[in-house]
C-alpha cells in the first residue's frame, strides 16, 4: 500500500505546490487528514438544480443549473470604440429561479461556444447586483455531462459534493483533488472508543470519511454526518473534561465569609430584597468558595439583572476570609462607573482605614491605566499591604508591578472581551489560584456553554429586579419611510421635555485620519455607498438641527480618560439631555433617568451588540424606548435582524438568532484569527444532544483514565485538535 500517501504526508508532496499554495493560505488546509475533514457543504443531485432563489448576495456560490438562453451583444466603450466590444449575457434557471452570467471581451468566446440553451453545468462565482437583477460576472464553470456507459438515471441521480470554495480554487477542482487522497482515509486511526461506537450505532471512520465525500444514497450522508458530529463534539468535550479535571486538582484557599463580617454588615443595609434569582446564584458561588480547590464558574445574566450585585456579595465573602478580590473591566469607562456604584452601594463600609469608616470596613481601590503617578502608587501600596480588599480596575491590574497581599477571587466582567492570556495573568498573581467568577450579559445558549465554556460551571440569572421597566423596540425605515426619522427626533425632544435622557448611538467616531479613506475599496464596499455615520458630524447636524436647543454632548473612545468621566458624570447627574456615543457605553453604564436609545446605521451591529445597547434604557421606573435606524431594504438579511431584535427582549432567543446567521466561529477561541472553524460538521444550536451525551461521556472517560493511556487513537485526535494554540486557550480557560 505504498501508493497510498499518510495523513500527515503533506499536500504539496500529493497534489503539487501551487495548489497546495492555495489550500494552505485560503482554506487553511496542509496535509492529507486536513484535506479528507474539508467536507462539503451540500450535494447536489444533478437531476435537480439548487435553488437560485435563495443566493446569498457577495458570497462565493455554486450553483448547478441549465442554460435557458445566450445572447451575443456588442457595445461601444472606451476600450473598444468602434462598438467592437462584446457581452455575452447566458440565462440559467433552476426551476425555482433565473440568474444571469455575464462574460466581457476576450472570455466571451468559450462561453459562447459551450453555453448553449439546454446545457447543463456547475457555475461558481460572486453573487452581485446589477440593475436589481443577481448576476455572477465571469463564473467559473465544468459541463456536467454523463460518461458514455452511465445510464440517464444513475447520471440524473449522482449526488455532486459541492465544497467551501474560494475564487482560487472552485469546489470542483477540490472534488478532484479529494479523489486522489480518498484511498489514504483508510488509515485514519479512530478516537471513538470501541464499545461507545458501538453502543450507539455508528459506522466507523474509515468509512464515514468515504461516504461523506462519495456517497451513493442520502442514507450514506445521513450515517456519516452523525458519525463525524460525534467525533468533533467528543474529541471537544474530552479536551475539556481534562481540563476541568486538572482544576479540580489544584489546590485554593477555602473562602468563608465570617457570621459578624462585612458581608453580613452589607446585607443588613441593603434597602431592597434580593430576587430569587440572585439568592440561589450566590448560594452556588458560596459553595465554591468554601471548597478547597479553585471556583470557576460563568454567570450569565441578561442585561440589568443585578449580577453586579451578586458579584460584590462574592468579593465581600472573600474579603471576611482575609483575602482581596479583583474586578477586571474591559474599559475605564466601565472600570470607573463600576468603581462609583460599588463604593455607592457599601457607603461607609468601603472607607476602611478612613474617618467616618464603619467597624468592618474595607478599602476599594481603582486601578486604571491613565491614573496619575502619585493614585497609582498609592493603589499600589494599599494592594500590597492587603489594606485594600477590593481593587476594580482594566488590563492595568495584570501589569508586573502590581502585587497582592492575598488574592482570593477574580471577577471578570464581559468575558468575550477579555484575552484568556489577561485572565491568566491575573489568576497567577495569587499565591494559590485564585477562585474565578466570570460575568457575562450576552446570553449564551446551553449548548455554546458547553462547548466554548465547558471548563466553567455555568450559573444562570434570568429575572428583572423589581421596579425594572418594559423596554419597546421599534424599527426605522429610513429608505422606505424617511418621515419615520423626523418622528423618532421628536420623540426624543417629548422625553427630554418630561425630564429624561437620550443616547444616539453611531458605528464611527468621525475623526479618523484620511488614510482610511485612501485604501482603495473594494467592489463590495462600493456597494455600502457610504461609510457608517460617526458620532463627531451626527451630534453637530442633531444640535443644529432636529434637536438644537437640547443640550448635547459626545463620548467616544479616542477622548482623554479624564474627559470621559466627566462626560459621565454630567450625563448621570443629569446636566446632559442627548448622549451621542459609540459602543462605549454597551456595558455596565447605569443611568436610570435616561429612557430612550436611538442606533443609528443599526444593520451595521450584530444581534447581541444591538441587545447589550438596548439594555442601556429602561433601568429606572419610566418605560424605554429603542429606535434602531437603517437605511437596508425591507427584504434584506439586514433588515430580518432587525425585526427579530426589535420583536423579542428575550436574550437567549436573540443569542440563538445570532449564532444561526453568524455560523459558530471557532469554538476553541481561535475565533477571530483564523478562516477556518474547528467545528465543521458539528452546528452547536442543533446539535445540542449529541454535545451534551458526548459531554457525559467524556467525564465518565476522564474520570477512569485522565491521560487517556488505554485510548491512543483519542490522544492522537486530540493533540490534532489541540494545536500549541489551543491547547494554552484550554490551558488558560
Amino acid at each position: 500500500m505504498d501508493s497510498v500517501p499518510a495523513l500527515d504526508e503533506p499536500l504539496k508532496k500529493v497534489l503539487g505546490p501551487a495548489t497546495a499554495k492555495v489550500m494552505a493560505e485560503h482554506l487553511g488546509l496542509h496535509t492529507v487528514g486536513d484535506l479528507l475533514h474539508h467536507y462539503p457543504r451540500r450535494y447536489e443531485e444533478r437531476g435537480q438544480l439548487t435553488h437560485l432563489a435563495d443566493l446569498p448576495m457577495d458570497e462565493h456560490v455554486t450553483v448547478v443549473a441549465q442554460v435557458a438562453d445566450a445572447r451575443l451583444h456588442t457595445f461601444a466603450s472606451s476600450r473598444a470604440p468602434r462598438g467592437k466590444g462584446q457581452r455575452l449575457e447566458v440565462t440559467i434557471t433552476d426551476g425555482s429561479g433565473r440568474l444571469q452570467l455575464v462574460f466581457f471581451g476576450a472570455g466571451v468566446h468559450k462561453p459562447h461556444k459551450e453555453l448553449l440553451p439546454g446545457t447543463r453545468a456547475m457555475f461558481a462565482g460572486k453573487v452581485s447586483v446589477f440593475k436589481r437583477r443577481l448576476q455572477l460576472a465571469h463564473p467559473a464553470y465544468e459541463l456536467l455531462r454523463g460518461d458514455a456507459e452511465e445510464t440517464v438515471e444513475t447520471w440524473a441521480g449522482a449526488l455532486i459534493p459541492i465544497y467551501p470554495a474560494t475564487a482560487k480554487l472552485e469546489s470542483w477542482k477540490i472534488g478532484k483533488a479529494l479523489q486522489t487522497v480518498l484511498p489514504s482515509a483508510q488509515e485514519a486511526a479512530d478516537p471513538l472508543p470501541e464499545s461507545l461506537r458501538e453502543g450507539r450505532g455508528l459506522v466507523p471512520l474509515p468509512e464515514a470519511l468515504l461516504k461523506i465525500h462519495r456517497p451513493h444514497t442520502k442514507a450514506d450522508i445521513e450515517e456519516a454526518r452523525a458519525r463525524l458530529k460525534w467525533d468533533e463534539a467528543f474529541v471537544l468535550q474530552v479536551a475539556l473534561a481534562r481540563r476541568r479535571y486538572a482544576d479540580a486538582q489544584l489546590p485554593a484557599v477555602p473562602r468563608r465569609p465570617r457570621p459578624d463580617g462585612i458581608l453580613a454588615a452589607f446585607d443588613d443595609r441593603l434597602p431592597f430584597t434580593l430576587t430569587e434569582g440572585q439568592r440561589k446564584v450566590s448560594e452556588e458561588i458560596f459553595a465554591d468558595l468554601a471548597t478547597d480547590h479553585p471556583m470557576h464558574r460563568l454567570l450569565q445574566g441578561e442585561v440589568g439583572s443585578g449580577k453586579t450585585m451578586v458579584a460584590l456579595r462574592a468579593m465581600l465573602a472573600v474579603v471576611d476570609a482575609g483575602g482581596q478580590a479583583a474586578m477586571l473591566a474591559p474599559t475605564e469607562v466601565l472600570a470607573q462607573q463600576h468603581h462609583r456604584s460599588v463604593t455607592e452601594m457599601m457607603g461607609d463600609l468601603a472607607q476602611g482605614g478612613m474617618l467616618g469608616g464603619a467597624e468592618n470596613a474595607t478599602k476599594v481601590v481603582l486601578l486604571t491605566g491613565s491614573m496619575g503617578a502619585a493614585a497609582r502608587r498609592h493603589a499600589l501600596l494599599d494592594l500590597a499591604t492587603g489594606e485594600a480588599g477590593i481593587v476594580i480596575g482594566t488590563h492595568a491590574l495584570i501589569e508586573d508591578k502590581v502585587q497582592f497581599h492575598d488574592l482570593g477571587l477574580v471577577v471578570v466582567d464581559e468575558q468575550h472581551r477579555f484575552g484568556v492570556e489577561q485572565r491568566d495573568a491575573l489568576r497567577g498573581k495569587g499565591k494559590q489560584p485564585p477562585h474565578l467568577l466570570v460575568m457575562t450579559a450576552t446570553p449564551i445558549p446551553r449548548t455554546v456553554a458547553m462547548t466554548v465554556f465547558g471548563d466553567l460551571e455555568t450559573s444562570v440569572l434570568d429575572q428583572l429586579p423589581a421596579g425594572r421597566s418594559p423596554i419597546a423596540s421599534h424599527v426605522v425605515p429610513v429608505a422606505d419611510k424617511p418621515h419615520f426619522l423626523a418622528r423618532a427626533w421628536e420623540r426624543v425632544r417629548e422625553e427630554v421635555e418630561k425630564g429624561h435622557q437620550a443616547y444616539v448611538v453611531c458605528p464611527r467616531i468621525g475623526d479618523e485620519e484620511d488614510g482610511a479613506k485612501a485604501k482603495k475599496k473594494s467592489p463590495e464596499d462600493e456597494a455600502e455607498k457610504r461609510p457608517p455615520l460617526a458620532v463627531l458630524d451626527t451630534a453637530e447636524q442633531l444640535a443644529r438641527g432636529p434637536l438644537a436647543g437640547l443640550r448635547v454632548e459626545v463620548l467616544h473612545g479616542r477622548m482623554q480618560p479624564d474627559d470621559k468621566d466627566a462626560v459621565m458624570r454630567r450625563f448621570a447627574a443629569g446636566e446632559v439631555d442627548v448622549l451621542v456615543a459609540t459602543t462605549v457605553i454597551e456595558v455596565g453604564v447605569n443611568v436610570p433617568n435616561a429612557t430612550v436609545m436611538v442606533i443609528m446605521d443599526a444593520d451595521r451591529f450584530g444581534v447581541s451588540q444591538l441587545h447589550q445597547l438596548r439594555g442601556r434604557v429602561g433601568r429606572g421606573s419610566a418605560p424605554g424606548l429603542c429606535l434602531l435606524v437603517s437605511e437596508m431594504p425591507e427584504a434584506s438579511a439586514a433588515r430580518q435582524r432587525l425585526n427579530a431584535v426589535a420583536s423579542t427582549l428575550d436574550g437567549f432567543e436573540l443569542s440563538r438568532i445570532d449564532l444561526e446567521q453568524r455560523r459558530e466561529g471557532d469554538v476553541l477561541g481561535q475565533a477571530q484569527s483564523g478562516t477556518r472553524s474547528s467545528l465543521r460538521m458539528l452546528a452547536v444550536i442543533d446539535d445540542e444532544e449529541v454535545i451534551a451525551e458526548a459531554r457525559e461521556e467524556a467525564t465518565r472517560i476522564v474520570a477512569a483514565d485522565p491521560e487517556l493511556e488505554r485510548l491512543p487513537a483519542l490522544r492522537t485526535a486530540l493533540d490534532a485538535l489541540l494545536d500549541e494554540e489551543r491547547e494554552q486557550y484550554l490551558e488558560k480557560g
